[in-house]
C-alpha cells in the first residue's frame, strides 16, 4: 500500500525543521507564523507618520 512504513522520518534541509509530522516541527511553523504577524504589526505601528507640509500665507 501507499504511505510510509514505520514512523521515523528523515527530513533534509527546511524541511527538516518545518513539517507536519513532528510536534518540533509544527511548533516552529506556528512560531514563525507569530513572528510574521507580530513584524508586519511592529512595521505599521512604528513607521514614522507623514507631516503635513507647512505653507507660509
Amino acid at each position: 500500500m501507499g504511505g510510509h512504513e514505520g514512523s521515523q522520518h528523515q527530513f533534509t534541509g527546511i524541511a527538516k525543521y518545518f513539517n507536519s509530522y513532528t510536534i518540533t516541527g509544527r511548533r516552529n511553523c506556528v512560531l514563525a507564523t507569530y513572528g510574521s504577524i507580530l513584524a508586519i504589526f511592529l512595521f505599521f505601528k512604528l513607521k514614522p507618520k507623514k507631516q503635513a507640509a507647512v505653507t507660509e500665507k
